[in-house]
């Protein structure tokens, strides 16, 4: 087998393989040519969801003749004037994106200058250079791809629908576009607008928050906090959504180094550690996060799409990221995400159905039998004309579990905080409160179960042994083996927390010890879960991250129950716990303690407004 050269055309198709995947893949490199050419405004049109047509027009500096005769050669770029892959200024520096282009589809560029008199064009088909032409046009660069893939239609078959693929440009434009708030953006695929951003003014900050409305959504600017750090070489700045408002997907989280979008790992793993027993398990938070660094301290060298980078200082960077987040995070540790209150629930409940809601607010007489819904299904009421019995006041009480207020002490009016004062308990489990614009809604077991973990970490900070309390009769739990194994691997950090185990026979712990804090538990549940929880561990954790989770899993079984009577005295002392208490918007798994429903919606839902 002869050793040889290959030709130019296919080292290009090659190389366009790990370039340009779809046509998202031309959309993110031409549009990062046209940043590079200080565009101030971007317009992309799509035919067949960018498999027919793709054109990208920028009003930026335009290119001379030679120039764009160059610009389609490989690794001809303008982008490096010091040959310095260690100072690398631009998104783009390769020199591959058009060469790779034009080598699997038909490339067209219009280009002018500002002090021209005319522009000039060139063509390549499927590798093929044509002739500079002059021509028409206006200053910047027009950018015609046609027939992707047409030289290469195997990897036609590996597209999804055009609709499918222009939802993906979309997505990119999306991502380029919050990295540069101060240029238009603008996409239509098959003469309809999909994307219409128009460029920001005013500072920085004020112009990442407007366009992260624009394109987020204003609920997230509404349910986010502000993240800022910074270090020798670092500096972060950028949103993240509070831990009840989350997603289901990692997709939400928009990442940049250095105004380039990133998919990096270690950037995800620490935005992840940040949210640790902040957030149900399975969610992912939301968040838009902007890195600028010192280009000696991060390659971005290492990927041919550029959508990794690696860090000089790994731990730094990430240390940095957590510290940022869980500072934002902690400002707002009282919050709980709101996402419309009553008028969201109305959106998705009572507004399914106008008949149902003009006959209910008309107080028509109709049969609710009939499918209702979804906000009333778990109601069952009867038909309204079929309704004929009264109930008083303990009547309703001894039947729905409700524990009404009575008038509260002088001193409990002077220590109210944001939370309001408790009114009532509905079905032993959810605590009614009333401020000045709002009623509020608490899970008392979620609520208790954050207050008490904090005051386990806050005792592990302090390096203070908990309060414990002896076993009268020490507590026998049967393991397997393996289980045994495990726990007892973790007994002196257990012990730690205040739960004191030893080894009982073969198979068996013993439990002498358990947390003042738990008061009565269910121990033998107790060791259970923390054993299955320890075995799926293995290194995936660190020793800081698994006792976090013990101190969850032990404040989880340590915390006012749901169905559990309270007083008026002892809902609000919870409240006030709350209110002290960091991250109490948020249970130990990352669900909300309480829901706010302002007066202004209830008022919207009996027509007062």
């Amino acid at each position: 087998m002869t050793i040889r050269i290959l030709p130019s055309n296919l080292i290009n198709q090659i190389a366009a393989g790990e370039v340009i995947e779809r046509p998202a893949s031309v959309i993110k490199e031409l549009v990062e040519n046209a940043i590079d050419a200080c565009a101030s405004k971007i317009e992309i049109s799509l035919a067949g969801g960018g498999k027919n047509l793709i054109t990208v027009s920028d009003n930026g500096c335009g290119m001379s003749p030679q120039e764009l005769s160059l610009a389609v050669e490989r690794h001809a770029t303008s982008k490096l004037p010091d040959d310095d892959l260690f100072q690398i200024n631009f998104l783009g520096f390769r020199g591959e994106a058009l060469p790779s282009i034009a080598s699997i589809a038909k490339l067209t560029i219009y280009s002018r200058q500002k002090e021209s008199e005319n522009g000039w064009q060139i063509s390549v088909d499927g590798g093929i250079k044509g002739e500079l032409k002059p021509s028409a046009g206006n200053q910047g660069t027009k950018i015609e791809v046609r027939d992707l893939f047409y030289t290469t239609p195997a990897r036609l078959k590996f597209l999804k629908s055009d609709g499918a693929e222009a939802a993906q440009c979309v997505d990119m434009l999306q991502r380029i576009a919050l990295a540069n708030p101060h240029i238009s953006f603008y996409l239509y695929s098959d003469g309809k607008k999909k994307l219409a951003l128009n460029a920001c003014q005013g500072e920085l900050f004020d112009c990442r928050q407007q366009r992260m409305c624009d394109i987020m959504g204003r609920e997230f600017t509404e349910n986010s906090a502000p993240i800022a750090a910074q270090n020798d070489f670092c500096q972060i700045n950028g949103f993240v959504s509070l831990p009840t408002y989350n997603k289901a997907n990692s997709l939400s989280e928009f990442l940049f180094v250095n105004n380039r979008p990133v998919r990096d790992k270690l950037i995800l793993g620490a935005i992840k550690g940040a949210y640790q027993d902040l957030m149900m398990a399975g969610r992912y938070p939301v968040c838009a996060v902007f890195i600028q660094i010192n280009p000696h301290y991060v390659d971005v060298n290492v990927h041919p799409t550029k959508s990794e980078v690696r860090f000089y200082d790994n731990g730094a960077v990430r240390g940095l990221i957590v510290y940022a987040v869980r500072s934002a995070l902690n400002v707002e540790s009282g919050h709980s995400a709101e996402t419309g209150g009553l008028e969201h629930l109305l959106a998705q409940s009572i507004t399914s159905d106008s008949n149902l809601t003009s006959d209910f607010i008309s107080g028509r007489d109709m049969d609710l039998r009939s499918p209702e819904p979804n906000g009333f299904r778990s109601l069952n009421l009867t038909p309204l004309k079929n309704r004929t019995r009264t109930y008083d006041l303990p009547d309703l009480e001894r039947q729905y579990s409700v524990r009404v207020a009575d008038n509260p002490q002088e001193q409990t009016l002077e220590q109210v905080g944001e939370l309001g004062l408790a009114k009532a308990q509905f079905h032993n489990t959810y605590i009614i409160s009333q401020t000045e614009d709002s009623i509020i809604i608490v899970d008392q077991h979620a609520a208790h179960e954050r207050i008490t973990m904090e005051r386990m970490k806050e005792a592990l900070q302090k390096h203070e042994h908990p309060q414990t309390q002896i076993l009268l009769l020490p507590e026998v739990v049967d393991l397997n083996l393996l289980e045994k194994e495990n726990i007892l691997e973790y007994a002196p950090t257990l012990a730690e927390v205040g739960l004191v185990i030893e080894e009982f026979g073969t198979t068996a712990v013993l439990v002498r010890e358990t947390p003042a804090l738990l008061g009565e538990t269910d121990v033998q549940k107790l060791i259970k879960d923390l054993a299955a929880e320890i075995a799926e561990w293995g290194s995936a954790y660190a020793l800081n991250d698994k006792i976090h989770h013990i101190c969850a899993t032990i404040a989880c079984h340590g915390s006012v129950r749901a169905g559990r009577a309270l007083n008026i005295e002892e809902m609000n002392r919870l409240l006030r716990d709350m209110e002290h208490t960091e991250h109490s918007g948020q249970c130990n798994h990352g669900r909300p303690t309480y829901v706010k429903i302002k007066l202004t919606d209830i008022e919207k839902l009996f027509e007062r407004r």
